[in-house]
């Protein structure tokens, strides 16, 4: 149960909806330090720690369908350069020894087996993105300090929906991080684009996938907490924050794997799926921490300067 303190809606204490402005108004009047100590403290007594490693299992769930749809989808496409830069693309990102099925697919082409891992993995994956992003609402209610969270069938309808409206721009964004230079060496080699066209790719990639990771979780911050939230452009620092502390944990964990020559051995043929839950981990508290940034930014508005309830046996201001 969270211990966070409850942030007041603010946007009906004068009328007017926060934005982006209020926000860098905030951070430079109480400072960024105190801001994202605050926003942690919020995050920790908020089951940030506890709500993150649910939704990491249910992501981790999600993305190994999704990756048997796409070898289903490389398998039933007629194409056959176009199955190879999918095959290319998937054996690029996808954990463990399985991912040379998605080469062995394109290969064989067998059609009929191919539309039955699309469609299987495309299920599968919707229903759990859909439990995902239920977890996502639980995760922001306490964070925010909401103990209860919307009745079961809007709970978990608003998730299907999200899941839905989502999945373009969040899978749009993961390719073009994770998989962007896969992508683009594919098209090159399967003469699809030139060596101007990956060029512009490589340097257009990064932002634009910035871009649409920082709006889809802006847009989820938005409507998954059992409250009114600000205007978009006030969560859109907390969204940022976000995906820039998911892409330091990703390219610390990148950089560990490489280096670390036990890593491999230790783990075997499950050394990739270690790696897919340390990641699903990481990029999971990185969205709560994010939310929390935008909660306790709201919090510091209405006046409420501690993140959490007073503990009686201990002085104040002592959570972290």
């Amino acid at each position: 149960m969270t211990t966070a303190r409850t942030v007041p809606v603010t946007t009906e204490m004068d009328g007017d909806e926060l934005d982006a402005e209020d926000a860098w108004h905030l951070v430079r009047r109480h400072g960024v330090k105190k801001v994202l100590v605050e926003a942690f403290v919020r995050f920790r007594y908020g089951d940030g720690f506890t709500n993150s490693r649910a939704l990491a299992f249910q992501t981790c769930l999600a993305v190994v369908p999704f990756l048997l749809a796409v070898t289903g989808l490389a398998a039933d496409i007629d194409d056959e350069r176009w199955a190879k830069v999918v095959a290319s693309t998937v054996n690029a990102i996808a954990p463990g020894h399985g991912r040379d099925d998605a080469l062995a697919a394109a290969a064989d082409g067998s059609e009929s087996s191919g539309e039955v891992a699309l469609w299987l993995g495309l299920v599968f994956a919707l229903v759990s993105m859909t439990t995902a992003m239920a977890q996502v609402e639980r995760g922001t209610n306490r964070i925010y300090g909401i103990r209860r969270d919307r009745p079961a069938q809007w709970k978990y309808g608003r998730s299907a929906i999200f899941t839905l409206l989502l999945a373009g721009p969040v899978g749009v964004g993961f390719l073009m991080l994770v998989g962007g230079q896969a992508f683009g060496d594919a098209m090159v080699k399967q003469g699809l684009w030139s060596e101007t066209a990956e060029s512009w790719w490589d340097w257009l990639r990064w932002p634009v996938g910035v871009v649409l990771l920082v709006l889809a979780i802006a847009v989820l911050l938005d409507h998954s907490p059992r409250r009114r939230q600000p205007a978009l452009s006030w969560l859109a620092l907390g969204s940022t924050i976000a995906v820039l502390v998911s892409a330091l944990a990703t390219g610390g964990l990148a950089a560990y794997v490489v280096v670390s020559a036990s890593f491999s051995s230790t783990y075997g043929p499950l050394a990739g799926i270690v790696v897919l839950l340390l990641w699903s981990q990481l990029s999971a508290m990185a969205l709560f921490y994010g939310a929390a940034v935008c909660a306790q930014l709201e919090a510091l508005r209405a006046g409420e300067t501690d993140p959490v309830y007073d503990d009686p046996g201990r002085p104040r201001h002592t959570h972290v």
